[in-house]
């Protein structure tokens, strides 16, 4: 039986990336389907009644939802190739904490981008730029998170690299220099194929950002 694999998804989700990159590197074939998130789909829907969000990856008809449980399925279900997650259970446990802690930081990032002000926007910065800090402190002088081999709690990050930009720009800071070796770790990411073919273009998520505000504000009333 040939594996049916689509991936329901939004091309600036830094969420999306992860799915998109766990399968790059187990060279998995997928289909595509791009989604409105201001007017859902009735398949999206159907697909993650729960939380109505992307991405949804849908395996012979069975939807896995949720970013991170979506890499670790991958992994788990194709394990002959590039394995994403250590074979060591500590060091396991350790990348999942990781990748969790990485997912904490988007209240701060929330509050950096869309709308707040003031000192609010400063405080999100602040919360942002702390918490990175220390992922890069656990990063070290290693290549990747997992030494010399690509893998998951790269994977939890990467897909923020997309969004530097408007960080920076809606921010008014440099993450380069707040944490240089982040930058230099995501530039040597970038050139794995895997990477390289599923990060959104930088320049085009930032100029998405005033019509994702306009849109945020309109639902909202």
């Amino acid at each position: 039986m040939v594996d049916e694999v689509i991936l329901l998804d939004y091309w600036p989700s830094m969420f999306g990336v992860r799915t998109r990159i766990a399968l790059e590197e187990k060279n998995i074939k997928f289909g595509y389907r791009e989604q409105d998130l201001f007017n859902k789909s009735a398949l999206l829907l159907e697909m993650n009644p729960i939380h109505k969000k992307i991405p949804v990856l849908i395996h012979n008809g069975k939807p896995v939802c949720e970013s991170l449980i979506q890499v670790e399925y991958v992994d788990e279900t194709w394990p002959e190739k590039n394995p994403l997650l250590p074979s060591d259970p500590y060091q396991r446990a350790n990348a999942r904490f990781w990748g969790d802690f990485i997912d904490k930081m988007l209240p701060g990032l929330g509050k950096l981008m869309w709308g707040a002000k003031g000192e609010e926007q400063e405080s999100g910065k602040k919360e942002f730029i702390e918490m990175l800090k220390k992922v890069e402190s656990e990063l070290g002088s290693r290549t990747y998170f997992g030494g010399e081999t690509f893998g998951y709690m790269d994977i939890a990050l990467i897909g923020f690299y997309g969004w530097f930009d408007a960080f920076e720009k809606y921010g008014n800071f440099s993450i380069e220099a707040e944490c240089p070796k982040i930058i230099a770790w995501a530039k040597r990411c970038v050139k794995r194929d895997s990477v390289a073919k599923s990060l959104p273009d930088s320049e085009k998520v930032t100029e998405l950002i005033p019509e994702l505000k306009k849109k945020k504000r309109v639902q909202s009333l």
